[in-house]
């Protein structure tokens, strides 16, 4: 009968062992999964039942400010129209010293929007940021809606100059206004996100106001003054909306499989000019580009170039 010699009968036992040390790995690996997937299955079921108490308390909340809202058409305090009369025209709930603000909650929503994306925000968080109930912000904002539009002028309010600064020179007071909305846009970048979302308010008619003011010296009629606003909101707006934009590609960056696409492009020779503006080295010239377009000044020279034709249009050579 064959005999293993000692050599072989250490291999043996050495392999023997490191297959009882992989069945023990698969093991503690399998449940590791096991592990894992319960609980994944238990924070999937937390999160669907915090969805449910928010969604809940949101039907309850919009039941509360219904009540509300029936009771004040019942005291005469609010009219019994067609629309809801937005929410400028109703009265904060009153008391001597009453806990919370719309202020309160518009500056509680924007924080919440700024630091985590407007995704974030809601009835429910709003009031565990201020430390109040769900339901008590209903007896100030009755919908989404309304939540909106206060974070939205809360924004606008921060547009508008403090008076005492506007200067009284047209083109300088478009000046300050441009940058200090600008400045506002990449403070709060999920507004574009919202723009058209909420309703008017009065910050946002303060902001026109002032524009008016600053154009006024001008004496333009009214189709030439709103043109000339238009023009400056529009670059304005536009740049924001870029620079916005390219701020998530730099921080994204260029995957390598959209550079590969441009550098071949280009060496097809189908874009020869585009080759010529990158000087045919693509890599160099392209970071160059995404330099230059980050360089502090460029909105400032874009605004002035913008306020050059226009100031010479006011007054043509003679």
């Amino acid at each position: 009968m064959y005999e293993m010699s000692s050599d072989q009968r250490k291999t043996h036992e050495a392999e023997r062992e490191e297959r009882a040390a992989q069945r023990a790995r698969e093991k503690v690996e399998r449940a590791e999964d096991r592990v894992r997937e319960h609980s994944e299955r238990a924070q999937q079921q937390v999160a669907r039942a915090l969805e449910r108490v928010a969604e809940a308390e949101d039907r309850a909340g919009e039941k509360v400010a219904e009540a509300l809202k029936r009771a004040e058409r019942a005291d005469g305090m609010a009219p019994d129209e067609d629309f809801e009369p937005l929410v400028w025209f109703r009265d904060e709930p009153s008391s001597r010293r009453p806990a919370h603000s719309r202020a309160d909650i518009a500056r509680a929503a924007v924080e919440i929007a700024d630091s985590e994306g407007f995704d974030a925000v809601s009835m429910r968080r709003v009031a565990q940021r201020l430390g109040a109930g769900t339901m008590t912000l209903y007896h100030y904002v009755r919908n989404k809606d309304e939540l909106i539009t206060l974070m939205s002028d809360a924004v606008m309010a921060e547009i508008v100059v403090p008076e005492e600064e506007l200067a009284d020179d047209w083109r300088a007071a478009l000046t300050q206004i441009a940058i200090r909305t600008r400045a506002v846009f990449a403070a709060h970048r999920w507004i574009f996100e919202r723009m058209g979302d909420g309703r008017p308010g009065p910050s946002g008619l303060r902001h026109f106001e002032q524009s008016l003011q600053a154009v006024a010296p001008l004496g333009l009629g009214r189709n030439e003054t709103f043109e000339l606003i238009g023009l400056v909101d529009d670059y304005v707006f536009g740049y924001s909306l870029r620079e916005q934009q390219e701020l998530e590609e730099h921080e994204r960056g260029w995957p390598p499989e959209v550079r590969d696409f441009f550098r071949r492009e280009l060496e097809s020779g189908r874009y020869p000019r585009i080759s010529a503006f990158f000087d045919n080295d693509f890599d160099s010239s392209f970071n160059a580009v995404l330099e230059f377009l980050n360089q502090p000044g460029r909105f400032e020279r874009g605004l002035n170039r913008l306020l050059d034709g226009i100031e010479a249009e006011l007054n043509p050579p003679k």
